[in-house]
């Protein structure tokens, strides 16, 4: 049995669409199960569109694409937030394509695209009641800063950061 080629590329503007189907279908469980629509919540990932990825592409969003045989299976957007730090926005893998350590692979990769660019913390935000998904943040190497509300989102939101410049004793395990 020949052996899957899993590799990570930076996206081009032909993909975008691609990115878009990705983002939405990787998210559609995380709006069902906070009851988020497009009426309460119309920029949860879910509702992402190809516009949406042009629009973060054209104010700086990077965006990397998980492939598996040039298939297209989960993707990664990074964006400098300032001269020491970047915003790690929209990591996605496919629902039949999980538990597979791709999204360890996307978020490692992700990290040390930041690093390259002389990032040193990465920050994200993430549903505050995901307590799974802050505890996998959390095995990566990211802690929570706070959780906070803002009127235009049905849920409060935890941001967490990892320090990728080893200025901390927990350096993060998502690396390449």
């Amino acid at each position: 049995m020949m052996k899957q080629a899993i590799t990570i590329r930076d996206a081009e503007p032909q993909d975008t669409e691609s990115i878009a189907g990705i983002i939405r279908r990787s998210f559609r469980d995380v709006a069902v199960r906070f009851s988020l629509t497009q009426d309460n919540c119309p920029k949860h990932p879910s509702n992402c569109t190809r516009d949406w990825v042009e629009s973060d592409l054209k104010r700086g969003v990077h965006y990397f694409i998980l492939l598996d045989d040039n298939e297209p299976i989960g993707c990664v957007g990074l964006e400098k937030a300032g001269s020491d730090q970047c915003y790690l926005e929209r990591l996605a893998v496919l629902p039949e394509r999980r538990r597979n350590g791709f999204g360890r692979r996307l978020a490692g990769y992700a990290l040390s695209q930041a690093k390259a660019g002389r990032a040193h913390r990465v920050s994200i935000g993430i549903i505050a009641e995901q307590t799974e998904l802050k505890e996998w943040y959390a095995r990566l190497g990211f802690t929570t800063n706070e959780t906070k509300s803002f009127p235009h989102l049905p849920f409060q939101v935890t941001f967490m950061e990892v320090r990728i410049d080893g200025a901390t004793d927990k350096a993060p395990k998502a690396t390449l």
